[in-house]
Order: structure tokens, then sequence, then C-alpha cells
């Protein structure tokens, strides 16, 4: 049967995401197809590597991965076939799978060059239709991987400079805000693991951050640990720091984005206030 997974930035407004369905359907009429996302930010290639490697675990054994957020369609950039574990993802090599292939730097990968398996003709603005769609379901159905394209190291593949947690000249540990959810929860870089490796005597919840101009004393477990309308720090279901407000938004009450920085430090315990 199959499993398809689409990751796109081309919204649900105009026919892209249907036509894609509709072509791998042509191919593997049997295969189930999930949405994990059609709203990242158009061309923000370093919010899909995110978000493909927080999903793409949760599938069962087999699924073929889509992820075309592709500001190079038509160039002579590669588009990439990588296989982990029992999982394969199909990417234009623009540093799509970066985290993934920080991950796994030693699995098999293809450059998709067998054009055998394009739908014709092949469109110089439209390859989610042409190229990764047919070659997802051709790979559904069982073609081996090594018949889409020639092999090549994932070390060649194009990877995108992502800041990894470090400690600053105070001592204080600074992460990064990776990803903002509808309902303005700011996720990090830092997971429990993290806080216990820099801060192995530290209480989770007497630490203290800063994220802009305001400070949250500890990590809580349920948003609903402070008043609505509060600042909190909780490990969220990605397993890493979130900050989030009761009932509220906090990226419109910090004003923060993607890529700001944060810092952690031991402290004690106590209400969010300005720093």
């Amino acid at each position: 049967m199959g499993t398809i997974t689409l990751l796109t930035d081309f919204g649900t407004t105009d026919p892209f995401v249907g036509i894609m369905k509709g072509v791998i359907l042509q191919v593997n009429p049997q295969a189930r197809i999930v949405d994990i996302s059609h709203d990242i930010a158009p061309q923000d290639v370093l919010q899909a590597a995110h978000e493909i490697a927080y999903s793409y675990r949760y599938f069962p054994e087999g699924t073929i991965h889509l992820v075309v957020v592709d500001p190079g369609v038509g160039s002579d950039r590669s588009v990439l076939a990588l296989r982990v574990d029992t999982q394969t993802l199909l990417a234009p090599d623009n540093g799509a799978l970066t985290r993934i292939i920080r991950e796994h730097p030693h699995h098999e990968m293809v450059r998709v060059t067998n054009e055998r398996y394009f739908r014709r003709p092949v469109s110089r603005t439209f390859h989610g239709r042409d190229i990764f769609a047919p070659v997802a379901a051709h790979l559904s159905k069982g073609l081996p991987l090594a018949e889409v394209g020639e092999p090549m190291q994932p070390s060649e593949a194009v990877v995108l400079p992502i800041h990894e947690p470090r400690l600053g000249g105070d001592g204080c540990l600074v992460g990064t805000i990776t990803a903002i959810d509808r309902f303005g929860n700011l996720i990090t870089d830092i997971d429990a693991d993290t806080l216990g490796r820099f801060f192995p005597d530290a209480d989770p919840r007497s630490v203290l951050f800063s994220v802009g101009n305001r400070a949250i004393a500890g990590v809580v477990e349920t948003y609903a640990a402070v008043a609505p309308g509060e600042l909190l720090a909780v490990i969220g279901s990605r397993g890493c720091v979130e900050f989030s407000v009761n009932s509220g938004n906090a990226a419109v009450m910090l004003g923060a984005r993607r890529g700001d920085r944060f810092t952690i430090r031991p402290g004690k315990s106590g209400p969010s206030a300005p720093i």
C-alpha cells in the first residue's frame, strides 16, 4: 500500500497540494497520503528542516516523506533521497534535510536522476508535481532506492548552519527559539538532557530563563500551573523547553521570532518578572 507524507510551503489556497496527491495516486492508487503541514513559511528551508526532523519518526516503517520547500526549483540544485532505517525522505538539496543528515550521517543517499520515474514534461517551476510526487509513488510501491539515482554521501549534501546550545561568557547557557506554533508557543533547542548536562546540580524548577526583556523562573509541568495570562516554561511534546502563556500567546507578549536567542542560568524560583 505505502504511506507518503507531504511537508510543503504551498498552503491550501492554490491547487498545488491536491495536484501532487493526484499524481501520486495515478502511480499508486493504494497509497495512503498524510499531510504533515503545508504552512511552512514561503521559501523557509530552515523551518522545513526543523519540522521534518521532528515529525518523520512518528510514522510507520516504509513511509516515504516528501519535503517540497524549494526556492531553487528549476535551477541546477539536486533532488535527494535519503534512507534512514526503514524510512525514505525526498527533498531538494538545499538544506531541508540538515538535521536528519546531522543525526544520521552514514545512511544511504542517492541523487535522484533517473528520469524514467519523472512525469513528462517536467515543469521548471513545479518539481513537486513532476519529480517528487511520481518518484515517491514509485518508491512506495517497492522500487529500490538505487533505481532512482546515483549514490552519494550525506556529507556531500547541502547543510544549513544550526546554532547549538552553548555556554556564554558569563556561564549562562544560550539557546535558540527554533519554532513558533499557531498558539504562539516558543519552541526551543533545549531539552531536559541538555539542561542536565550543562547544569547537573540545578533543579529545573529553579533555573532562570531570560527571554527578550522578561525572566521566567523554573520549569512547570502544565500550562495551568500559572494563572491565565502569565508566562511559563514547560517541557513540551517535542521534549524541549517551550515558553508559553497560559491562555495567551507568548510570541506576541514577548515580541519573539524564530531564531531569537535566550539564556538560562541557575536561580531561585519565583514569579515571572521584567529583567
